[in-house]
């Protein structure tokens, strides 16, 4: 881990998209597709650290408490290091992608000039595959920094005059982006593409556009993207809540947009994988002997288990939560919990045993994938499994919160909406559904997943919650610091 602090500075390279230029036959239009292919390639392929600083800060989970990387630690308490390699990484690794989806953009416009017309309207569709591509980094950047840089181009040393935008701003031009490439994609499921399987879609795009209005807090916005994804008809809940994040999620019916990754089902040889091993044990007893453990840094908080108890919730928690003997202890010494449910065990219902370790006491679920689904031959900790990133449940939830919160839609009510996600967990039904339902519904059913609690709370003002077990959250501590490696690189940074 300590030698990936050596990150190359991105902003410092040419990017490899963009050694098309001079050298393509532009005229030869059915090669169109390899510069959207490089930038979802760029896109698929997400550095480990990347997830974790973006999505640790909530009231869900922790950092792994003991061990290397204190910065990363301090990060979930809300001290913040602007030294720090990985703020600097990942900053760096999501610009490098932007731009590459910005590269992408313009290399298929050049092959438009000579398409005919089918081929023009293939164009459009995968210059707005990358602008879907790119909005979406752009909004996990902009969450994480507030403002940020809008590239105005492929080359990234025109970052060096581009001034930052506010958040509202980029949020903004997210939604106008996403207007302008809404029309051009196909009315389909990622999972029912031929050409590029689990490709964004329409409803990719609209679902991205919800996310950036949701910041924005145009509920009208939200009601009227959600709304069209309901109103297709296209996607659904996945009935098996526990395997929708193992191998049965893998381009499921409920995913708008996910990282897929592929041992091609063979023992070795290729292997396209996301490091896993992050979110991984410490100890472990796995069901199929010698399946690898991990690193412990990504922990469920004591606060989201005891949430989930006192709601009586058995479904999710059991997918979401990895209990050891040590944290089931330290959950009993809480006179309210003193009996546990009979589930509450340390061995998952796979049959993989975690065993006690230092660094945490639980581990997420959602990033579990039980040994008796590895590949026979492989042994990497979650190897083969998906990386989901938007799922039809939050399209629902966002669709509820914007009706509670003043909009209209056609599509669904807020209460058909919370109760087809309650009725999934075993939970009975609710009439009248209010904003605070609607944020612990998304509190149950999202937690561990891409710091969707975090950027609630902050949105909804609500800082009581995110201070937590000894933290202080005030409104300074919204938005990382700008590394200090992109200060000394980007002047336009240092006045904002």
């Amino acid at each position: 881990m300590i030698a990936v602090s050596s990150c190359h500075d991105k902003l410092d390279e040419d990017l490899e998209n963009t050694v098309y230029v001079g050298k393509t036959d532009y005229a030869n239009t059915s090669n169109m597709m390899v510069p959207l292919l490089g930038a979802y390639g760029e896109f698929q392929d997400r550095p480990w650290e990347d997830f974790p600083v973006l999505a640790v800060r909530g009231d869900d989970v922790n950092a792994g408490g003991l061990g290397d990387q204190q910065d990363f630690a301090e990060e979930d308490k809300f001290n913040y290091n602007k030294d720090f390699w990985m703020f600097n990484s990942v900053w760096q690794n999501l610009y490098n992608d932007i731009l590459a989806a910005s590269s992408a953009e313009a290399e298929v416009t050049k092959y438009r000039e000579f398409a005919s017309d089918t081929d023009k309207a293939l164009a459009d569709q995968y210059i707005a595959e990358a602008k879907v591509i790119r909005a979406f980094l752009l909004l996990y950047l902009s969450r994480t920094w507030g403002a940020v840089l809008i590239p105005k181009s492929p080359d990234p040393t025109a970052l060096l005059a581009v001034e930052p935008s506010t958040k509202d701003e980029v949020m903004q031009y997210i939604s106008d982006q996403m207007d302008e490439a809404i029309p051009a994609l196909p009315s389909l499921r990622p999972n029912e593409r031929k050409d590029i399987r689990g490709g964004v879609t329409r409803f990719t795009a609209l679902a991205v556009q919800a996310l950036a209005n949701l910041e924005l807090k145009n509920y009208q916005g939200v009601a009227d993207a959600t709304s069209q994804i309901i109103s297709s008809n296209r996607f659904t809940l996945e009935p098996d809540y526990y395997n929708l994040f193992k191998i049965k999620g893998k381009l499921n019916n409920e995913n708008l947009l996910e990282l897929q990754y592929s041992d091609f089902g063979t023992a070795s040889g290729d292997n396209k994988a996301y490091l896993f091993a992050f979110f991984g044990p410490e100890s472990w007893e796995p069901k199929v002997a010698g399946a690898g453990g991990g690193w412990g840094f990504y922990e469920p908080s004591m606060k989201y288990i005891k949430f989930m108890l006192s709601r009586g919730e058995t479904t999710r928690l059991q997918t979401s939560v990895l209990f050891t003997d040590r944290g089931i202890a330290e959950i009993k010494k809480d006179p309210a919990y003193a009996t546990l449910p009979a589930w509450v065990t340390n061995t998952t219902l796979s049959g993989d045993k975690f065993n006690n370790y230092n660094r945490a006491m639980f581990a997420s679920g959602k990033h579990y994938l039980p040994s008796d689904q590895l590949t026979p031959g492989r042994a990497d900790y979650g190897t083969n499994k998906n990386f989901t990133c938007i799922r039809y449940a939050e399209v629902l939830l966002m669709h509820a919160e914007a009706l509670t919160q003043g909009a209209s839609g056609s599509a669904m009510t807020a209460d058909q909406a919370v109760n087809a996600i309650r009725s999934r967990a075993g939970l009975g039904t609710l009439s009248g559904v209010t904003t605070n339902q609607v944020m612990d519904e998304k509190y149950a059913e999202l937690a561990m997943e891409w710091g969707t609690r975090y950027y609630d709370m902050v949105r909804l003002g609500r800082f009581d919650e995110l201070s937590y077990d000894g933290r202080n959250f005030t409104e300074a501590k919204i938005y990382l610091p700008y590394p200090q490696g992109q200060l000394d690189l980007l002047p336009t940074l240092g006045d904002n």
